[in-house]
């Protein structure tokens, strides 16, 4: 639904900025700047409905001992999770994949524009694509996930990952990057729920502090955001293109299949359990 919401405020906006005379305003660049104003009101007027039905919170005094708690939070779960053979590969897999997919996330505009001359607008119609497959996929792998389990769901992705670095180190015409925002829109959606869902399941049952888990597993994705883009400038540094930036990227989504070839997730009914 996330991706649905995101959809229907920017292609409303896109219209804005391409025809701003409708609106009664006079260019693009005062669209663009009611485009920010209408996405942060966007976000203010749906997260009412959250803040509505979320359980009331005791309130507590601030902490000036906060950021040293937060810090000792993620050392305990650090430590609980050493001991912890399934779930400790799946976040190494998890690491280097994500390293893998948020570097192609942030940069294919990069790499749009530098390597493939793209113009603004012809970005924009590469961020529609994206937004809207990424619907389709989430479902779709959500489907597969369903019959066949969250493992092999991540390492159908994955391949499918590879196979588009592999492609975008060849692809030459626009329209072939076109082609590649397509497959990263249906894997890019659920790459994501996937991973959260496979990580809750193999988090310990009866864990009742499952925030510092989840935060865990938010900074571990940050810092493999780090690892992936500088690989990626530094790469394109050195070797004077960003085709074999991409390409190289293909390394973390191997790492992330290996790594995740080990991990065994338990898959509860209600007769039995059973590992895959």
């Amino acid at each position: 639904f996330g991706y649905v919401g995101s959809v229907i405020l920017l292609v409303f906006n896109i219209i804005m900025i391409q025809n701003p005379e409708v609106f009664g305003l006079q260019d693009a660049g005062g669209a663009s700047r009611w485009a920010f104003l209408l996405v942060g009101l966007w976000w203010l007027g749906f997260a009412q409905i959250t803040f509505r039905r979320m359980p009331k919170e005791t309130k507590v005094p601030l902490d000036s001992q906060i950021v040293k708690k937060g810090y000792a939070e993620l050392k305990k779960v650090w430590h609980q999770v050493a001991h912890m053979k399934s779930l400790k590969r799946f976040l190494a897999s998890f690491f280097f994949y994500s390293a893998g997919v948020q570097t192609v996330l942030y940069l294919a505009s990069t790499f749009a524009t530098e390597e493939l001359k793209f113009e603004a607008a012809e970005l924009i119609l590469v961020i529609l694509i994206l937004q809207f497959l990424a619907i389709f996929g989430a479902y779709l792998f959500a489907y597969v996930s369903k019959l066949f389990g969250n493992k092999l769901s991540l390492l159908v992705m994955l391949s499918v990952w590879i196979t588009i670095c592999i492609i975008a180190y060849f692809v030459q015409g626009k329209m072939g990057f076109y082609g590649i925002a397509s497959a990263v829109g249906l894997v890019m959606g659920g790459i994501q729920s996937i991973s959260r869902s496979t990580y809750s399941k193999l988090i310990p049952e009866g864990t009742t502090d499952t925030a510092s888990f989840f935060s865990f597993y938010d900074v571990l994705e940050k810092c493999a955001i780090v690892l992936g883009t500088f690989s990626f400038g530094f790469i394109n540094q050195i070797s004077g293109g960003m085709r074999n930036s991409i390409l190289a990227l293909v390394v973390f989504f191997v790492l992330g299949i290996i790594l995740l070839l080990g991990v065994k997730i338990k898959t509860r009914s209600r007769e039995q359990v059973v590992e895959v």
